[in-house]
């Protein structure tokens, strides 16, 4: 299993494989929790050079977890809403 993890306002977004079969994507509130049943095959994710991406996560668990701590946080990080209003402003960083 493999998921990618995208952040964007109130929203998260992940797309996920199962024994690299993709399962598709899913949407939900970022207080959330994500679910094998979330995943539609019809949906399609954010492109990978997104800056609103997360990160990348071995399982359904890890992701939820993360999403959890973010959300007990009080929200994101600091260094995130950063690099969130340079992207704003400048468009993505050009690899």
């Amino acid at each position: 299993m493999g998921f990618a993890l995208w952040i964007r306002g109130e929203e998260a977004v992940a797309q996920g494989t199962h024994e690299y079969r993709p399962m598709g994507v899913a949407v939900i509130g970022v207080r959330g929790v994500f679910t094998p049943r979330d995943f539609r095959r019809s949906r399609h994710g954010p492109s990978r050079m997104d800056p609103t991406l997360a990160g990348y996560f071995a399982s359904l668990g890890e992701m939820n977890d993360f999403l959890k701590n973010l959300t007990a946080r009080g929200g994101r990080s600091h260094e995130l809403q950063k690099k969130r209003r340079l992207h704003a402003k400048h468009g993505p960083p050009m690899i």
